[in-house]
């Protein structure tokens, strides 16, 4: 499984509670999946590798401390943080002892919530917090702001999470299949030409801001970002 910098896993069975934090999740720069019960969850996180889950502990088939020591037992390390309403200290102690990274009691602040993820990021594996560089080209992998020559350039949010993939790769080839599993979610209608289409989006706009980099395309395999080479 390939590593998505951004994608989170998010465990709750309340529709309307999930439709607001992945609506909150994608204007942060998130890609999210949601899934309902501890056995989607199991599933969901063996088949793709996310950057952190958020686990609410009050799931229909099994309960989420359970499913977390179930984790924590077969080795996984992702960054877990707890999403409940047990507030007593007492269920905070047992959630980080049972493998919580992080405690979080509802009704929750949603920009308290991207904070704390984006603070588990910082410390697993330096997924935020890092500029990613390739000649005049600079990536705020947190703030998700492009600079090209160091001028602010407007990129969407998925432009952005293309570049990031390529810059995380500099100089090897990112597997077509990274950008499927990073870009889309599990529940999205993914056309055969979806990651061509914002390929050749995020080549027109690099060319435009006048960068010094270009997308080259391996036949077969995926893409690469490079410099461009002088004439």
């Amino acid at each position: 499984m390939e590593n998505a910098p951004m994608r989170i896993l998010l465990v709750e069975d309340n529709q309307e509670l999930v439709s607001l934090l992945l609506r909150g999740l994608k204007r942060s720069g998130f890609s999210a999946d949601s899934v309902a019960t501890a056995g989607d969850a199991a599933h969901a996180l063996a088949t793709v590798r996310y950057a952190a889950v958020v686990l609410d502990l009050g799931l229909p088939d099994q309960d989420g401390l359970a499913w977390l020591r179930d984790v924590r037992s077969r080795g996984d390390s992702t960054p877990i943080l707890v999403l409940t309403a047990r507030d007593g200290v007492s269920d905070r102690v047992t959630g980080l002892r049972a493998g919580a990274d992080d405690y979080l009691v509802k009704p929750l602040a949603m920009e308290e919530l991207v904070a704390r993820l984006r603070a588990l990021l910082r410390r697993s594996n330096n997924l935020l917090g890092q500029c990613l560089t390739l000649g005049n080209v600079a990536l705020d992998t947190e703030g998700r702001q492009v600079t090209v020559g160091g001028t602010v350039r407007p990129f969407s949010s998925r432009e952005t999470a293309v570049l990031e993939i390529l810059l995380r790769r500099c100089g090897n080839v990112a597997p077509k299949r990274l950008f499927e599993d990073h870009l889309f979610g599990l529940s999205d209608e993914v056309g055969s030409n979806a990651v061509e289409v914002y390929i050749h989006r995020l080549r027109r706009i690099l060319a435009d801001c006048g960068a010094t980099v270009q997308v080259h395309t391996v036949r077969g395999v995926g893409y690469m970002l490079a410099e461009a080479k002088g004439p």
